[in-house]
């Protein structure tokens, strides 16, 4: 029986769960693991972590690899999120705990934590046929994702995580009411950006995840005599603010039995996650009682079952809606990837690429001409632009790169180091964009006239060289030409001679 970890490195607490693979597609957790670490509290007063807080993580890390020894754990993911993406030192904990461990620690973007949150919730509810908008409060920041049917449509990530709220306001308020009002103020100058990700949309659903909304679902059922800790609703937890900012944090200890490194953020967890509610005109906030470790542990799941090739739909959902913001042509758009798709399939012996690097191409040629945007002349560039600042839920940064820098060679101009876009990536990485590039100046060629008169293409190996073959209507003769003034970047990669007949 498999057996996975996930790790979340954050910035209140380190967590860590082990679950076993009891089903092709079904968990269960095993163990949970929780070190009160908080590395927020230094990365959001100094700007860089501590030496004793240093050596608690590492110490953190010590007990977590003897846990994965106990239990034969196999795959395993350990990921940071705010507190080390801003620390100035993070590198040095994260190399001193590979070092001391074994474990490497993958510091991921706001999106990509959203992503993975969003993949607990989907197998905690049923999100189908659904706006929905989703609360992640940390300690370092927020994360609000919108989603519909169950594919993500945006996420934002405020700077408004309890420890770091906590830093901010604890030391300038006076008193409590203060501390309370800053904090209240601060949540709300986030109005305007989360009213236009909502976008007029009625939401059918809000969820909260994270420990301290669990936590205002148990302080719900305790203080308020209610059988569920799954939800709470806005009134509840308007009264929770209420009873909470009355009390000392040692009352809240002593009186409600919280944790420590609990207790002094719970109100500021409380605080934003009523002003969120409010914005959305929901009336409850569903608890599921999943988070990043739980979506760790799915996407490790899936990479189990399929290593190469991360969540398909989700990015293509992403992809499509991408081109739509930028009015691309939708029919010109999959027809070339369709057909970069097939071309990728027959030369697989020539390439050497594989599944995750289909998927690269295939969104890259989606979204190819979503430069047109902007300005016809250029495209290529204003394209690159685009993908460079508009991210895709379901795929790494390294991939959306190697997108953008596909859609800047995808006519024309080949591949070249006076490009900064293109030098600064990893030589793998530049290899990978000038091999699918030339892919995709075929396939692009092939429907120049977008009028999708090709509806298909063979290209093999005929003796010592390579022959493309189109099957469409008529003599095909504008694809013809243009093909053969495109595959001049495809022969010099490769070093084939491509036949066009």
């Amino acid at each position: 029986m498999v057996h996975l970890a996930a790790i979340d490195v954050g910035s209140n607490a380190i967590r860590m769960a082990v679950a076993r693979v009891t089903a092709p597609d079904q968990i269960e957790v095993i163990e949970n693991v929780r070190a009160p670490v908080r590395l927020g509290s230094d990365t959001f007063t100094a700007g860089q972590i501590s030496e004793p807080t240093m050596q608690a993580a590492v110490d953190a890390f010590i007990r977590f690899r003897k846990v994965v020894a106990d239990f034969s754990v196999g795959p395993l993911r350990a990921v940071g999120t705010s507190a080390l993406r801003e620390a100035r030192n993070s590198d040095v904990l994260v190399d001193r705990i590979a070092r001391e461990t074994g474990v490497a620690i993958e510091v991921i973007s706001g999106e990509e934590e959203a992503r993975l949150i969003h993949l607990a919730v989907g197998r905690a509810l049923d999100l189908r046929d659904r706006c929905a908008i989703l609360v992640d409060i940390g300690g370092g920041s927020v994360e609000v994702t919108l989603s519909e049917d169950d594919a993500i449509i945006s996420s934002e990530s405020y700077r408004m995580g309890t420890v770091r709220l906590l830093k901010k306001f604890d030391e300038a308020a006076s008193s409590r009411p203060s501390f309370t009002r800053l904090v209240r103020d601060y949540a709300e100058a986030t109005r305007r950006r989360i009213d236009h990700e909502i976008d007029g949309k009625e939401v059918h659903i809000c969820i909260g995840t994270g420990g301290n909304l669990e936590e205002m679902g148990e302080l719900r059922k305790q203080l308020f005599k209610r059988d569920s800790a799954r939800v709470i609703t806005v009134r509840e937890l308007a009264d929770l603010i209420e009873v909470l900012e009355g009390m000392t944090v040692q009352e809240r200890i002593t009186e409600l039995g919280l944790r420590p490194d609990r207790a002094d953020v719970i109100v500021p967890a409380c605080l934003v996650m009523h002003s969120i509610a409010r914005m959305a005109a929901v009336k409850e906030i569903q608890i599921p009682g999943v988070g990043l470790k739980d979506g760790i542990l799915w996407d490790l799941v899936s990479q189990q079952e399929s290593p190469r090739l991360p969540h398909r739909d989700q990015v293509w959902s992403a992809a499509v809606r991408l081109g739509e913001k930028y009015q691309f042509d939708p029919g010109h758009g999959q027809l070339v990837s369709r057909l970069a798709a097939g071309i990728f399939d027959q030369t697989e012996g020539l390439h050497g690429l594989h599944a995750d690097d289909r998927l690269v191409l295939e969104v890259a040629a989606l979204l190819h001409d979503v430069g047109h945007f902007i300005n016809a002349i250029d495209h290529d560039r204003h394209g690159h632009y685009i993908l460079k600042n508009n991210f895709l839920f379901g795929l790494t940064e390294r991939q959306q790169a190697v997108i953008a820098n596909i859609v800047r060679y995808h006519r024309k101009t080949a591949p070249t180091l006076e490009h900064h876009h293109y030098s600064d990536l990893p030589p793998k990485d530049r290899l990978l964009v000038t091999k699918l590039a030339a892919l995709l100046r075929l396939a692009d060629g092939i429907d120049t006239s977008h009028t999708g008169r090709v509806r298909d293409v063979r290209i093999a190996k005929v003796k010592n060289r390579w022959s493309l073959v189109m099957d469409g209507e008529g003599d095909l003769a504008l694809e013809k030409w243009t093909l053969k003034k495109r595959r001049t970047l495809f022969q010099d990669v490769f070093g084939v001679e491509l036949l066009i007949t």
